[in-house]
Formats: structure tokens, sequence, C-alpha cells
């Protein structure tokens, strides 16, 4: 049988390619007014270069050598790079040229999905913190004040345990740097948040009179500190001979119950 399919001519293979970089899509999801755009053509122009089918595109831009729908989005796949960058090599690192490297996409569409770089890192905190996770615990239904910390703290131990460890690199970029413009951009955003969750729970318990009055800032400091500051330590610790670490459900155990012995009201 002969090949009947229509010749998909290279500068609208280009434009399509071009149009999806710039929007953050695959040429699959892009419109196809949008390539006719990016080509200076009008709609039914390109329709009619292209034989009236999708299809026939994608299949050219396949043989160009691109999937045209195999890859995520690029806000997905940006997160993602940028997560692996800092876990690797800290903070710093974050810079929207290398994530658009990593993520395989271009600095344009980094802006077209983010705004900037500090949008990008305040995606990646929120995907890779346990910040939305406590919020939900901490908004639902209650159980006893022990079970609600210990779950709290079971969130925590896996967010730190896991890989890229973009929560240790953060708490090393805090230490290292307290003042650094990154940092208070993700301190004033999540701040207030983490007040009117976490902060506000803890406010609503002294009320309920199941915790001693405290100030709140430091409640929280008092909360978090120990469990932090043991799993970022944790996989250096679990590398020194002699230490015998338990299981991290028996620790989050422990650590609850430590919290509640020195804040719970009898």
């Amino acid at each position: 049988m002969p090949d009947t399919s229509p010749r998909i001519p290279a500068e609208v293979v280009d434009a399509a390619l071009r149009a999806a970089e710039r929007l953050g899509k695959d040429v699959a999801d892009v419109p196809v007014l949008a390539i006719a755009q990016e080509a200076g053509i009008s709609r039914s122009t390109l329709l009619r270069r292209i034989g009236g089918s999708r299809h026939s595109l994608d299949e050219a831009v396949r043989a160009a050598g691109v999937d045209p729908g195999g890859q995520r989005p690029v806000r997905e796949r940006a997160i993602e790079a940028g997560a692996n960058l800092i876990g690797e090599h800290g903070l710093a690192t974050l810079t929207l040229e290398a994530v658009a490297v990593a993520a395989q996409c271009s600095v344009h569409s980094l802006y077209a999905s983010f705004g900037g770089r500090d949008e990008l890192l305040r995606a990646i905190f929120e995907t890779y913190s346990p910040i939305l996770d406590v919020e939900k615990v901490v908004a639902g239904p209650h159980a006893d004040l022990g079970e609600t910390v210990a779950t709290i703290y079971r969130l925590l131990a896996e967010t730190l345990s896991r890989e890229p460890r973009v929560m240790p690199a953060m708490l090393a970029e805090a230490l290292a740097c307290p003042s650094g413009p990154a940092l208070q951009g993700l301190l004033q955003h999540f701040a207030p948040r983490l007040l009117a969750g976490l902060g506000q729970w803890l406010a609503e318990e002294m009320a309920a009179g199941r915790i001693r009055t405290l100030p709140v800032p430091l409640l929280m400091q008092q909360m978090i500190g120990p469990v932090l500051m043991h799993f970022v330590t944790r996989p250096a610790a679990e590398q020194v001979p002699g230490i015998d670490l338990p299981d991290k459900e028996e620790t989050c155990a422990v650590f609850a119950e430590a919290f509640l012995r020195a804040v719970a009201v009898p």
C-alpha cells in the first residue's frame, strides 16, 4: 500500500515544538491555534498542511525524536528536578538555568509555570515538606493529644528520611545563612501558615487545659525541634559503630511521650 499520509513541513514541526516549550506542555496538549500562531499562519492553513489531523502532526514530531505526549507537565518535572538539585548540592544550586537543564525544558517555560525562582522554591518546599499533611491532621477531627502528636512525628520522620533530602538541605541553609533572601522568602510565605495550622491547634489545646500555657512559637519549637534534629542527623548516626537506634516508629513514640511529659497537663 502506498504511503498516503501527509508530509508535514519541517517548519510546522518546529513551530509545534516551540509552542509546546513556550506553554510548558506536551505537543499533543498544545492547541492547534497556538501552533498556527507560532508558525505565523492561520489555523485553517495549518490544518491543510497537516492534512486536517493532529495524528499526522504528532507522528511527524515523534519522527523528529520528540515524544508528543510522553513527558509530564513542565511544572512537575521542574519541581522534581529542583528537589534533586537541592538534595544533592544544596539550595545555592537552585537556579532556573540548572533546573531547565535537569527538567529538559526552557527557562521561559519555568517563568510561565512559576513566575520566578522564589515561586519554584515554594512549590518544592510544599511538595517535599510535611506542611500539607500536618495541616490536614490539625484541621481535621482530632484524636487524643498523644495520638495527634505521634501522627505529626511520623509525618516528620517520613519527610526527613526520604530522598531527595530537601528538608535537611534547607535546614542546613537556615543554620548557615539565616538571613539569606531565599530562606526569608520561604519564612514569610510559610510561617503564617504554620502559625495558623499547627500553632492554632496548640493554642486550642492550651485553651482546653490539656497543655500548659506557654508561648506558642516556643511550644512549636519544643515539639518539632528534637524530632527534626534526630532525623536530620540519623543517617550519619547510623554509620557510627556501637550506636543502635530504635526503628522510626519506636523513635517517634519515644519523642511523643517525652513531649507530653514536658507540656501536657495531668
